[in-house]
């Protein structure tokens, strides 16, 4: 049902699938550009369209008494930002401990313009040996899906410049909160 409804939606708002559309076993999946709480909307829609049951990492400020439930239900992990949690790793331990496993993250970490991205998923990524796979939100093409799949190099420069690369000429649903420079 919820795969059907999914397809109705990008059919009556034009939005198309494009990329692969099987993943890996186990990878890091990047949503960007995130300039909207839509963006969830978005990415939800596509992952049933597409059949994946992704997990992905959202703020602990949202896992409120029924919608925490929800958000678990729905492949939410909380995310405590005021803390010292050392997520990396557990989200590496996470990896390592499943057999199959997709965690989404959307690296900006806010919906507002940022001078940089997150970086732990590029370092979860290095550190479970998983590919990183690039997915693009582009309000302007109405197009979402992956753009790129790799296997990070451990070079952070060189990696998170080509990455950079990838995302310059997306555009955000609001794109004056989009910093397409990364890193």
């Amino acid at each position: 049902m919820k795969r059907l409804l999914s397809k109705l939606i990008f059919k009556i708002y034009g939005w198309k699938i494009i990329g692969v559309s099987t993943y890996p076993k186990k990878c890091m999946i990047v949503a960007a550009p995130h300039t909207s709480n839509w963006d969830f909307f978005i990415g939800r829609c596509y992952a049933y369209v597409i059949d994946i049951h992704p997990k992905y990492l959202i703020k602990s400020e949202l896992f409120l008494p029924i919608l925490g439930t929800l958000i678990k239900w729905n492949g939410g992990i909380p995310v405590y930002r005021k803390a010292k949690h050392n997520v990396v790793d557990q989200v590496v331990e996470m990896i390592n401990s499943s057999n199959a496993i997709n965690i989404g993250i959307a690296p900006e970490g806010t919906r507002t313009k940022v001078e940089k991205w997150k970086t732990g998923f590029y370092h979860i990524a290095v550190k479970a040996n998983v590919p990183i796979l690039l997915l693009k939100m582009d309000y302007e093409n109405k197009e979402v899906g992956i753009i790129c799949d790799f296997m990070p190099c451990g070079d952070f420069e060189k990696d998170m410049l080509f990455i950079q690369e990838k995302y310059m000429n997306v555009k955000g649903k609001i794109p004056e909160y989009y910093n397409p420079k990364i890193y």
